[in-house]
C-alpha cells in the first residue's frame, strides 16, 4: 500500500478520535476493513495513529504558527498534521512524506490546496527547529496535555507531575509476566538471550524487553510460559495473595491478565466476570494458553442476581471501570477524550458496584479495589468513602503506582472484611 494511502487511513483515525471514538477500537476496525495492509503497513499506520495523539498538542500548535488564518477544511488540516508528525517524529524520508501528502491533498477540494500544502510542509522542514523551540512557551504544546489535566496533575502530584507528564510521551514497553509454574524471570531471560532477544529483569517474575517484538517471536509463549502484562498491572494478584482452595472473584476481568496471574499463584477456584461477551472470550483464550481454568460469566458485576449463586468469596479483585488516566502512555487518545468532571462521574458509578460486590465477601475475606486511574476521586477518595460506608471494612494497604518508563499508573487498596 502506498504511503499516501496509509496517510489517508491515519487521517481517518484523527476524525474518529475527534468524534469521541476510542483509538484502539477504531484502529482495529480499520485494519479489518483493509485486508490488503501488510505487516509493515499496519506498523506504520499504528505508529502514526498513536504517535499523532501523543504529540497532537505540539503538532497543532506548530501548524497554526505557520498559518495566517485557521484552516476550514478538516480533511486538509488532518492530512497536514499527519505529515507533520511523520516529518517531526519518524525516520520516514521527508521528500516522500511531502510528495505523497501533497499528491493526495491534490484530490481534496478540486486541487485548490495542493500548492498551499506543499508550501506549508516545506516551510516546516526549513523552520522545524525554531517551531519546536516555540512549543516550550505554550503549555499545551510543551506538555501535549490539555490545561485542565495539567492543573489536575499539578494539584494531586505536586512533586511528581513533571515525571508523569514525561512518561506520557514515551512508548509503552513490552513487559512479560513469567509463569512461575514453569520458571522464573532469570531462567526465561536466559532463553531469550539464546534466541537473540534481551530484556531487563523488573522482579523475580517480570521482564521488560529492551526491544519489543511480536508474541510470535517469544519462546514458549503459546505454551503459557509467559504473558504480556504491564508491570503495574502485575502487582494486583500478589497484593490479593490468592491461596490454594480459595474461591475468588475477578470482577471486570477482561482481557484476563489478572485472572491468569491469580491462577498461576495458587490452585484456586476463580470466577471471572465481565459485561462484554466479546472481551470475555479473550479471557478464555488466555486461560487456554496458560492451561488453567476459571468459570466465566457475562453480566454486569453490580447485578448480583444475574450471575451470583449466593456462595461467599474468600477474596475479590474489584478492578473497576475508570477513566484509565494512568494508561495515557499506552492510550494517548485518552488525554484528549476525557473531560474535567469525568472522574467524579465514574467514581459515582463505581460506588454501586463496590457496595454490591462487598456483600458477596466472607468475613475475614480480602477485597482489592483496583483502578488504572491517577485521579483521587476514583482512588483514595473512593477508598475513604467506601470505608466510611462500611464499618466492617478495614484498610490493610494502599498503593499508588505512578506512570514511568517501566509501567502505567495504577491504584490499589487492599481491605479486609472484619467479623
Amino acid at each position: 500500500m502506498s504511503l499516501s494511502q496509509i496517510q489517508k487511513l491515519a487521517t481517518q483515525t484523527l476524525f474518529a478520535v475527534e468524534n469521541g471514538n476510542n483509538l484502539s477500537d477504531y484502529l482495529a476496525q480499520l485494519v479489518l476493513q483493509n485486508p490488503d495492509l501488510s505487516a509493515q503497513d499496519k506498523g506504520m499506520l499504528h505508529d502514526i495513529a498513536f504517535g499523532y495523539q501523543r504529540f497532537s498538542g505540539s503538532l497543532k500548535f506548530m501548524l497554526h504558527k505557520m498559518l495566517n488564518k485557521p484552516i476550514k477544511n478538516k480533511e486538509l488540516e488532518y492530512f497536514l498534521l499527519v505529515a507533520l508528525y511523520q516529518l517531526n517524529h519518524t525516520r520516514n524520508a521527508p521528500h516522500a512524506v511531502v510528495n505523497e501528502c501533497v499528491q493526495h491533498i491534490g484530490q481534496v477540494g478540486r486541487g485548490q490546496y495542493r500548492a498551499f500544502a506543499n508550501a506549508i510542509l516545506r516551510r516546516f522542514l526549513r523552520e522545524r527547529e525554531h517551531l519546536n523551540k516555540a512549543c516550550q512557551h505554550h503549555n499545551v504544546a510543551k506538555y501535549n496535555l490539555p490545561i485542565w489535566l495539567q492543573k489536575t496533575l499539578q494539584k494531586q502530584y505536586p512533586k511528581h507531575w513533571h515525571t508523569i507528564v514525561a512518561a506520557f510521551l514515551t512508548h509503552p514497553p513490552l513487559t512479560l509476566r513469567v509463569n512461575r509454574r514453569h520458571l522464573n524471570a532469570q531462567q526465561y531471560s536466559d532463553i531469550l538471550n539464546k534466541n537473540g532477544l534481551d530484556g531487563t529483569l523488573l522482579d523475580d517474575y517480570a521482564i521488560k524487553l529492551n526491544t519489543p517484538v511480536s508474541v510470535a517471536q517469544l519462546p514458549h509463549f503459546q505454551d503459557g510460559w509467559v504473558s504480556v502484562q504491564d508491570f503495574g498491572a502485575q502487582q494486583a494478584a500478589p497484593l490479593l495473595q490468592p491461596k490454594n482452595g480459595e474461591r475468588i472473584l475477578d470482577a471486570c476481568a477482561a482481557p484476563g491478565g489478572k485472572t491468569g496471574h491469580l491462577l498461576e499463584l495458587a490452585d484456586c477456584e476463580v470466577i471471572a466476570l465481565d459485561i462484554d461477551e466479546k472481551r470475555l472470550s479473550r479471557v478464555a483464550e488466555n486461560l487456554t494458553r496458560l492451561n488453567v481454568q476459571a468459570a466465566l460469566h457475562t453480566a454486569p458485576a453490580q447485578d448480583l442476581e444475574k450471575w451470583w449463586d449466593g456462595r461467599l468469596f474468600d477474596a475479590i479483585l474489584a478492578d473497576v471501570p475508570c477513566t484509565a488516566s494512568g494508561t495515557i502512555k499506552r492510550n494517548p487518545d485518552i488525554k484528549w477524550l476525557r473531560r474535567i468532571g469525568d472522574a467524579q462521574k465514574t467514581a459515582q458509578q463505581q460506588e454501586i458496584l463496590l457496595d454490591n460486590l462487598w456483600t458477596t465477601l466472607k468475613p475475614q475475606g480480602r477485597f482489592l479495589l483496583a483502578t488504572c486511574s491517577l485521579f483521587d476521586e476514583e482512588n483514595s477518595i473512593q477508598c475513604q468513602k467506601f470505608l466510611a460506608r462500611h464499618c466492617d471494612a478495614k484498610l490493610i494497604e494502599e498503593k499508588m503506582i505512578l506512570p514511568s518508563e517501566k509501567q502505567d499508573g495504577f491504584y490499589y487498596a487492599l481491605m479486609v472484611k472484619k467479623t
